[in-house]
């Protein structure tokens, strides 16, 4: 399963590329808006820092402009990827420009008649927002388990990107599912790693490895 970070601060995407863990990172408007920074700016840094796609929202609603700020996007650097909503001018612009050859991600997904459309329309990644689903009282990892079943089914390329990610529990159900890629936020990327057993197993190593008075270095 890939590994991408959800945000648009710069210092937490360099920490994580840093890892060789990372394989690409999302954005979205609110994420631009809460980093303060120009968007155009912001993007074109995160690309620079990461292989992997980085995924671009366009803002308007209807397909023509969508068209336009696809193409301003896109010449920013060769892994971007145009984002788009799931909507009927959201997925004319995704069929328009997966025929380009642009890898497109089609967000805000909260039914697998959606993901079934998007997987039609030749999106790059479908992006379902669990954490929003399980808000409304719904399972999200239910909606990965059936879009999961029918992109098999029919041997759609789209990968399934689960977005909305809120606590590490998300990223092991949506990896046993068979998730192709998840998107969390810095924070519970990095929760990953901690077990309160390796801080103790280390802990009681260094206990014993100062009692030896020796060094490698």
């Amino acid at each position: 399963m890939k590994f991408f970070v959800d945000t648009a601060e710069i210092e937490p995407i360099r920490e994580l590329a840093a890892t060789g863990l990372l394989d690409g990172v999302t954005t979205n408007p609110s994420l631009i808006a809460k980093s303060g920074r120009d968007f155009m700016e912001v993007t074109r840094e995160i690309c620079g820092i990461v292989d992997g796609p980085v995924s671009a929202e366009v803002v308007a609603l209807d397909h023509a402009t969508m068209m336009k700020e696809a193409e301003v996007l896109r010449k920013i650097a060769d892994n971007v990827c145009i984002k788009v909503p799931l909507t009927v001018d959201g997925l004319k612009t995704c069929k328009a420009l997966s025929s380009e050859g642009t890898m497109v991600n089609v967000t805000l997904c909260f039914s697998a008649n959606q993901a079934l459309l998007a997987a039609k329309a030749g999106a790059t990644f479908i992006s379902p927002f669990v954490g929003r689903h399980d808000d409304n009282g719904f399972d999200g990892m239910d909606l990965i388990e059936d879009i999961r079943l029918i992109y098999d089914n029919y041997n759609f390329a789209t990968e399934i990107l689960v977005a909305s990610v809120r606590h590490t529990t998300h990223v092991l159900q949506a990896a046993k599912i068979g998730a192709d890629v998840m998107t969390a936020p810095p924070k519970v990327i990095h929760d990953l790693f901690k077990h309160v057993l390796t801080d103790k197993g280390i802990e009681g190593f260094m206990a014993d490895w100062a009692k030896t008075g020796q060094s490698i270095l």
